[in-house]
């Protein structure tokens, strides 16, 4: 749990207003080569590596054959013309052994060579609204991802764009020079503490802090970035589409909204059972203490969570909660589905209305592969129906809340995106 320092509201302020640097040249990295790396990557991984061009690049992960997530990575289709064309994978140094030995097992029959790049190169990661005038990366796209050639201090780079500004990867020989170099041309050096407030305020789940070999790519909301459901078979592939296509995840990411900081893994309740546990947490100065988790879908929206064995209530007049006793979420405004089962729509006052009035019985306990599971609201004989990832944003003030989602405490709502 980390707490909010002088420092760190300080960090905060360079990478929401200016450009804040971060070394990050110790995370995992590989390269293929040959001639069949792309199919051969394609097999192992969830996206869709065979797609890529020259230039571009895709967020994936690995998975076990039942699904599950040994780990994440970012791929990148490098062929500038000028030497042998590769594909640059880099991942959490936690998992770099796990996918080194995927690819050296089962590479055996393609024309495939795997080389280590991890101590032969640097990455410096630039984060904030002046990242690419720094970098000198305006040429290079907005996409995330994408990724051009170029210099900074006479060293060669590659200049990659991020979710929040430009990596910048060079020869580990040279990764004091451009570091001094950015300094100079105005970046300022900040911790990865400060990064990791960006990160949760967004909802991007990290691999070994929110994610782990327990979670399957949907249950953190990253079908839409990590998976493509129109390529070729890949490990793991089988119970990724059944669950997309026919199942129901038991868990989802959320975002949650404290009113005290709590620390990492503590228990949510929902009445007596537990619904999840706390993972990142930490104190945004805009939002105050946040967090990820991923929790059960038995919480859902409009229902009271206690967390770490504390009580709270919620004053839906003016959208703050009563704090009783102990650690307990705050409420901001969310969204909810326009229209229950039976093609009724209901707004939001009335939803909560009625589930903070009336009790709620589940249709079904387990996974139902051929319908999403509902909640009953029995005295109305209606179904409201979970929020859907497609529906559209719900604002209220400087936050945006996506449909993914999300316990902000008292209400599960959506995980909010702090606009730029």
């Amino acid at each position: 749990m980390a707490t909010l320092t002088d420092e760190l509201a300080a960090e905060y302020r360079v990478l929401k207003q200016g450009c804040g640097l971060i070394d990050r040249s110790e995370r995992g990295k590989l390269a293929l080569t040959g001639t069949e790396r792309k199919s051969f990557l394609a097999g192992q991984v969830t996206n869709d590596i065979e797609g890529l061009t020259p230039g571009s690049g895709c967020y994936a992960a690995f998975l076990t054959h039942k699904g599950k997530m040994l780990g994440d990575l970012r791929v990148l289709d490098v062929d500038d013309g000028d030497g042998e064309a590769e594909l640059l994978l880099d991942t959490e140094r936690g998992t770099l052994q796990a996918l080194f030995d995927l690819v050296r097992r089962f590479k055996i029959g393609y024309d495939v060579d795997l080389h280590k790049r991890t101590v032969q190169r640097g990455l410096l990661s630039l984060i904030g609204p002046e990242a690419r005038a720094i970098a000198g990366a305006e040429a290079v796209p907005v996409d995330e991802h994408a990724h051009r050639p170029g210099e900074v201090d006479g060293h060669p780079v590659r200049l990659i764009a991020t979710d929040l500004g430009i990596d910048v990867l060079c020869d580990a020989d040279a990764t004091a020079d451009v570091r001094g170099a950015l300094i100079t041309a105005g970046a300022i050096p900040v911790s990865e503490d400060g990064a990791e407030i960006l990160r949760v305020e967004s909802g991007r789940p990290r691999y070994g802090f929110d994610v782990d070999d327990s979670t399957i790519p949907q249950e953190a909301g990253l079908n839409d970035r990590a998976v493509s459901f129109t390529k070729g078979c890949y490990v793991g592939q089988e119970t990724v589409a059944r669950l997309f296509y026919r199942g129901k995840p038991n868990r989802h990411l959320r975002g949650l909204k404290l009113s005290e900081p709590v620390p990492a893994g503590a228990e949510l309740r929902l009445g007596e059972r537990v619904v999840g546990t706390v993972r990142s947490s930490l104190v945004s100065p805009t939002l105050g203490p946040i967090a990820l988790a991923l929790v059960r879908r038995e919480a859902v929206v409009g229902d009271t969570l206690d967390v770490a064995g504390g009580a709270s209530a919620f004053d839906k007049q003016s959208h703050r909660l009563v704090s009783l006793d102990g650690a307990c979420l705050d409420v901001i405004q969310g969204s909810l589905p326009p229209q229950g089962r039976h093609g009724q729509r209901r707004d939001r006052d009335d939803v909560l209305g009625a589930q903070a009035q009336r009790p709620l019985a589940r249709a079904d306990a387990g996974v139902d592969e051929q319908a999403p599971a509902v909640l009953l609201d029995q005295s109305a004989g209606v179904a409201v129906a979970e929020p859907r990832r497609d529906r559209p944003l719900a604002q209220d003030g400087d936050v945006e809340l996506t449909g993914v989602g999300v316990a902000t405490g008292a209400i599960l709502l959506g995980l909010w995106l702090i606009r730029q």
